[in-house]
């Protein structure tokens, strides 16, 4: 078969080799992403265009009817790594023959447990504790026990799922708004829409899909004052400027995000000491990354191995 598979992951096979080794048993040659990030729409295209890639490993880089257009004929298959699938026009896939395979069930435990540590390392305040203690001052404040806290948790696919599973354990209540999905009556939380959860909940965990805004001027405006904010889910989940006046007003307490409508973020919340800032790392632990990529070299390979219809 000799495929050639592209890179849309700016980072792969970092901590285990199986993926890699996968490849190569079947022969395929892997050609590197060229800028070592995530290439923006026009990198894509050329890059898929230049290349004649038969198959992409793919990470959140725009896979939008533009995209995939140039691409075919040539490209035959995409595996997503991850569990996020707002990036890539589906139906364009299905229109130009291309093969589409993702892995929703890889980041759940990476996703949930980075979560709740920020929320401990907020509720705490771990952070500038620390920032003092290393400065040498010997600060003690008070924190909030994680059994204190209401949270609502937006969006019950797997991974809110599982977060709102260790909230509870730790002695969260936890209310749950997912208007599309309902297997979240299952979980025996209470559903709320989302003004309601805001005006109650001390923490907002977000966990949907998808690219609209949910948190803009409204709903900031009908959340309980001194909110914890958490987005582990998309950038464009929250309303970057309603954000930063919410904080501004003492609305919005402390929060923490970890992805952003443009990545690298060079923006203004890194000047706001109480918000946590991550590089969109929540997936980021050794078993969470060898079963993605693994799991999206498997499948690849077998949408690139079975014949056309």
């Amino acid at each position: 078969m000799n495929p050639r598979i592209g890179l849309g992951v700016s980072s792969f096979a970092q901590e285990d080799p199986t993926p890699l080794e996968l490849l190569r048993r079947a022969g395929a040659a892997l050609v590197p992403n060229p800028r070592g990030r995530r290439l923006t729409e026009t990198e894509i295209i050329d890059y898929v265009t230049r290349e004649r890639l038969d198959g992409l490993l793919a990470g959140l880089e725009p896979l939008n009817r533009r995209v995939l257009t140039a691409a075919h004929p040539t490209l035959k298959a995409i595996a997503r790594v991850g569990a996020g699938i707002s990036n890539v026009d589906l139906a364009a896939c299905r229109e130009l023959g291309i093969r589409f395979s993702y892995t929703p069930d890889g980041p759940t435990e990476a996703v949930a447990e980075m979560t709740v540590t920020a929320l401990l390392c907020l509720a705490r305040e771990l952070e500038p504790m620390n920032r003092a203690l290393h400065a040498g001052e010997w600060p003690k404040r008070m924190g909030r026990s994680l059994s204190e806290l209401t949270v609502l948790v937006v969006g019950c696919g797997l991974i809110g799922r599982r977060g709102a599973a260790l909230l509870t354990a730790l002695g969260s209540a936890v209310v749950v708004c997912d208007p599309y999905l309902a297997e979240a009556r299952t979980l025996a939380l209470p559903r709320v829409g989302l003004l309601e959860g805001l005006a109650r909940a001390d923490v907002v965990s977000i966990h949907a899909s998808g690219e609209a805004t949910l948190l803009g001027s409204a709903e900031f405006a009908a959340a309980k004052p001194g909110l914890i904010l958490l987005n582990a889910a998309r950038g464009a989940a929250v309303d970057e400027p309603a954000l930063i006046q919410a904080l501004d007003s003492g609305k919005v307490a402390k929060a923490w995000l970890d992805c952003f409508r443009q990545e690298p973020y060079d923006g203004p919340l890194r000047h706001y000491a109480q918000v946590l800032l991550t590089p969109h790392t929540s997936s980021y632990t050794r078993a969470c990354r060898s079963r993605m990529e693994t799991e999206a070299v498997i499948n690849l390979l077998g949408d690139l191995e079975r014949p056309e219809t």
